[in-house]
């Protein structure tokens, strides 16, 4: 007898958008996936990853059930499957074990980029790592968007509190190292984008782009200009500076909540346009043009993203953008940048955050929100004495692919005592775990998006069940973590922490959130209500904020934010100074690139979104290819400090002059992975050539755009 069909409602976990889906299935296959017309956020828009949905849930090298290796047979790439039982038991005993034997900060962890969009991974890991109190923690954050936390917390009070644009309701979008058509949003939940940016330029707006290839975005911008990687503070420093020699300032509008502006005023002096001009390739009329526009046009915003991030002057780029939005009147105004009150509100309830309480042991590297900086790690595991890292956690990350020299962390987790991943693949990372702990399926699994809708341009929110029911014999990740949390406190003689699930969680914050039931808002918000709305509750545009929900300890912002300003220096010694000398500069800058199919490194072992031709490739302008002697579709040798890497070349103007770009996430060509199509199109590591001692000083993010190589043509 057939199976009945179902419909299913559920928000897309695969990136930031967090795209409405319908969902068809029929018994335990999925028949279709399509948009949520009724989706309030987007609007019945999808893209192609949320159709690989059913790619991954069916996907044949997905682990269902623990794995073991066995160091001790052959190369130590054999593995057999375990109980739970055994599992857990074991990996809790060698966690009490080795840090009795070696201290608290001889346990590592790591937790990747997918642990944000599933909501377990973000509830329960406490109830493990709590008690093990460990100093060596760190995750993706650090080779990613630590400088949009770190200024969150610098002038707002919160690492959370995060300038959102106005999208829909601005007239000027300056965008900055940023893609939203392929990242659909990044820090900006903002599904179906083109369409957005579109509806800017036919109200009469413009949206420029700044970036050094003209990406998807910049395609159909108003306007797009080349900049040469890593002088984006300089332009943003020079557009402040503008503001204030021709007046254009508006921050005496919001009155005595906002401080320091008079002494931002004096340190931008030096940044002319005619300066910024010659460091960054753009013109000086561009550079006036875009600052007097930013101040002029009512509903402006400036945005920057992953380019400016992640370079080595990241959180410089993050504090001068806040100044610019608030100089030029544009913070907490329909239009400018907004706040959202998302319906589970983090903010009151949750750790505001903290910078350099404490340095890495071997580079003093600052911590931030109890984390040490990626770059960090494989020098913490190798470096003997007093907190070397003995035992390595990873969660839902594969960090030998995604953080900067991944082969020197490669070979350091070989090293390791005892690795424990939970993960659902055998993967470049995972391969080196002594057990691998496979949650269930994202289908199997209830979903709320407790990040991104603090990040979203509209506020809503939305609740689903599981598509499909767990497999016997299955865990959630959550109850990974609840089980491990219960035999660790067992061996140190703790209580354990009462169980519980991730939705208890989003029960309290709905009831308790501000629309909540327990707040007597007149929209009574309860899990029981969100539920009964499975497309999701429209809550409204975002609206202004300021100064009520600042959490700084006097409630002001404090534009002069003494760290960054002293950052200047170093700014003006290390691309200033050297950029107004006119020499040769046979060097080239590598920079990474986004695709609308693909996040990071968890998407290449589904054939809906690696079809077609190859995207991991180098991109190379004409003039320095011809230069070069490189041809379109031959291979190139692309050399850094740490390594060297052969990768197929794509001649296109799209670059500018002195750039190469390569995408990152690639290289599924390691021993003993199991993906059988990702090692099919297993391209090449970006960061086998990104280097782990380049990062941004301030921030301790890792710097991998702007990364110096040589390039030849292979043999």
């Amino acid at each position: 007898m057939t199976a009945e069909q179902k419909t299913h409602y559920r928000a897309c976990h695969l990136c930031e958008a967090i795209c409405g889906l319908e969902i068809v299935t029929q018994g335990e296959e999925v028949i279709s996936i399509k948009g949520d017309k009724n989706d309030p956020l987007s609007r019945g828009h999808v893209c192609p990853k949320a159709v690989a949905l059913q790619d991954l849930h069916a996907d044949p090298d997905r682990l269902r059930k623990p794995m073991k290796r066995l160091r001790d047979q052959g190369d130590g790439s054999e593995w057999v499957e375990i109980s739970w039982q055994e599992a857990l038991d074991t990996t809790a005993q060698k966690l009490v074990e080795i840090r009795q034997q070696h201290g608290d900060n001889s346990l590592g962890v790591y937790l990747g980029n997918p642990a944000v969009h599933n909501y377990g991974m973000l509830t329960h890991p406490p109830v493990l790592f709590k008690q093990l109190k460990t100093q060596n923690r760190f995750s993706a954050t650090s080779v990613d968007q630590l400088p949009h936390h770190l200024v969150g917390l610098w002038f707002y009070g919160h690492k959370d509190l995060i300038t959102i644009p106005d999208i829909d309701n601005t007239d000027y979008f300056l965008i900055l190292g940023g893609n939203p058509l392929a990242s659909n949003g990044s820090l900006m939940t903002v599904p179906d984008v083109r369409k957005r940016l579109k509806a800017i330029q036919a109200r009469g707006g413009k949206v420029v782009t700044i970036d050094p290839r003209r990406s998807e975005t910049a395609d159909i911008s108003t306007e797009h200009h080349f900049i040469k990687p890593g002088t984006d503070a300089v332009l943003l420093l020079a557009l402040l500076n503008v503001m204030f020699e021709k007046g254009l300032t508006k921050h005496q509008g919001y009155g005595a909540w906002i401080e320091g502006v008079e002494a931002v005023k004096e340190v931008v002096k030096p940044f002319s346009a005619e300066i910024a001009a010659k460091v960054t390739g753009m013109s000086a009329d561009a550079i006036v043009d875009i600052a007097t526009s930013l101040a002029q046009t009512e509903k402006a915003v400036c945005y920057g993203r992953m380019g400016v991030s992640v370079q080595a002057f990241g959180a410089l780029c993050h504090w001068a953008i806040q100044n610019i939005n608030i100089v030029a009147g544009n913070l907490d105004k329909p239009g400018g940048v907004m706040f959202p009150l998302p319906a589970v509100d983090t903010v009151p309830n949750s750790n505001p955050g903290g910078f350099a309480r404490f340095h890495s042991r071997v580079r003093g590297l600052p911590e931030f929100n109890g984390e040490l900086p990626s770059s960090t790690l494989a020098e913490e595991i190798l470096t003997e004495g007093e907190g070397q890292i003995k035992v390595l956690f990873t969660g839902a990350g594969n960090p030998v692919l995604s953080t900067p020299n991944g082969a020197q962390l490669d070979r350091a987790l070989e090293s390791l005592e005892f690795m424990v991943s939970v993960d659902p693949y055998l993967n470049e990372t995972t391969r080196h775990a002594d057990i691998i702990l496979p949650p269930t399926s994202p289908l199997e699994h209830d979903h709320y998006d407790l990040a991104f809708h603090g990040l979203a341009v509209r506020n809503t929110t939305r609740y689903n069940p599981p598509v499909f029911d767990k497999p016997e014999g299955a865990l959630h990740d959550y109850e990974i973590f609840t089980a491990l949390g219960e035999r660790v406190a067992a061996l140190l003689g703790n209580e354990p922490k009462p169980r519980s699930e991730p939705k208890d969680v989003i029960a309290l914050g709905l009831a308790y959130g501000p629309y909540g039931e327990q707040q007597g808002h007149e929209l009574g918000l309860t899990l029981e209500k969100v539920s009964a709305n499975p497309s999701g509750i429209d809550l409204g545009e975002l609206k202004p904020c300021l100064p009520e929900r600042l959490k700084t300890a006097d409630q002001k912002i404090h534009c002069d934010q003494s760290l960054a300003m002293a950052d200047i220096d170093r700014l003006w010694s290390e691309v200033v100074e050297p950029n107004q000398q006119d020499k040769a500069d046979n060097e080239l800058l590598l920079i990474g690139r986004r695709h609308v199919r693909s996040c990071n490194s968890w998407m290449h072992n589904y054939k809906r979104l690696v079809k077609g031709k190859d995207r991991c490739t180098l991109m190379v302008n004409p003039a320095d290819a011809s230069k070069l002697s490189l041809q379109d579709g031959g291979s190139a040798t692309v050399t850094s400090r740490i390594n060297s890497v052969d990768v197929t070349v794509e001649v296109t103007d799209e670059l500018m002059p002195g750039v190469v770009s390569l995408p990152h996430g690639w290289g599924h060509n390691r021993k003993g992975i199991r993906m059988a199509i990702a090692v099919e199109h297993a391209g090449v590591s970006v960061n086998d050539l990104t280097d782990e001692m380049f990062v941004d000083k301030l921030s301790g993010n890792a710097a991998v755009n702007g990364v110096p190589v040589a390039i030849t043509a292979a043999s």
